[in-house]
């Protein structure tokens, strides 16, 4: 099986996994798993879902989940909270305590799936494809990249799996763009990380998490090079329900901006927040609803260099676009 150039990468998930597809998937796209069955697995599940709710659930438009008691594999799909019905393949395409290579490929009408090369099964959509946007992974399974890959039909090339330690997705044209990457596993707080050639028009970071029930804030800080400068600085106060927004410039804070038409932020709640740097400002998001915008004050956005998250809450992901 071949495939196209990854456009967002998640490098060794920590299982149970869940991360947002960018841009949701569109037909002709692939979903790639490469990882290894443990030798004590019973089974795994692989879910493409609308979103990562958990009360309720998130409807599950693409059910994989290879039972290896029973050497069947099982495919459905949850809507409104209840299960369909189960479509079951009588085959073991998985070996226990050997590495594979799982493919989901998104046609218009259905999913087409191959592991190690070889072509399982077909699944027609019950749920619309535009409104999938999350890969889930759960149960006996170790993950080492999660790629999500392009629809460029000019630009193939074989994605291998040299070693069930390293995983890894491989991109032979240099000229494509850089995929995005997805950081998760170890993110303990205080987390750091540096952001290659600076800031530029046009990117994002989407920080996944829980903000625990103790927590004060979360605090999200893009730092300048060279300074103690923090060009953005962003600090839902969980308690007093305020979403603090603010700059701290040449040893000075400048002036608070606070308003907002609602506080998005829950004690022991998941959030995704995105920020989306533009020509004239940040724009945020939370819970895929626009927030605010912030106007820079930082103009030069090669020297906003840092990512910094503080506060009580536990981070689920860091994605770098």
């Amino acid at each position: 099986m071949s495939a196209t150039i990854p456009r967002q990468t998640f490098l060794n998930p920590v299982i149970p996994f869940a991360g947002t597809i960018l841009g949701g998937l569109l037909p002709g796209e692939m979903v790639l798993i490469q990882g290894s069955v443990p030798s004590d697995a019973d089974r795994f599940q692989v879910d493409l879902t609308c979103g990562s709710s958990v009360k309720p659930r998130a409807d599950v438009a693409f059910h994989f989940n290879p039972r290896f008691s029973k050497s069947h594999v099982v495919v459905n799909s949850l809507v409104g909270e209840r299960w369909g019905q189960e479509e079951i393949l009588h085959a073991k395409p998985f070996a226990v305590g050997k590495p594979f290579e799982l493919i989901v490929h998104v046609l218009q009408d259905v999913f087409k799936v191959a592991v190690n090369g070889d072509h399982v099964l077909e699944y027609k959509h019950r749920v619309e494809l535009e409104r999938v946007d999350t890969v889930s992974i759960s149960g006996k399974v170790h993950v080492g990249a999660v790629g999500i890959l392009a629809n460029t039909v000019e630009v193939m090339t074989k994605v291998s799996v040299p070693n069930q330690e390293q995983p890894q997705v491989s991109v032979t044209n240099q000229e494509q763009p850089q995929p995005v990457i997805s950081f998760t596993g170890n993110l303990t707080i205080p987390f750091r990380k540096e952001l290659e050639e600076g800031l530029a028009v046009g990117r994002s970071i989407t920080i996944k998490g829980v903000a625990n029930h103790k927590d004060q804030s979360v605090i999200v800080n893009l730092r300048v090079s060279g300074s103690k400068d923090i060009a953005l600085h962003l600090n839902p106060c969980l308690k007093k329900e305020v979403f603090v927004r603010n700059s701290f410039i040449s040893g000075c804070w400048g002036p608070e901006e606070t308003k907002l038409d609602s506080f998005p932020f829950t004690a022991g709640g998941y959030f995704e927040m995105i920020v989306l740097c533009e020509s004239q400002q940040y724009r945020v998001a939370v819970n895929g609803q626009h927030q605010l915008d912030y106007k820079h004050r930082v103009q030069d956005l090669r020297r906003i260099t840092q990512l910094e998250v503080l506060g009580d809450a536990a981070l689920h992901a860091v994605i770098l676009q």
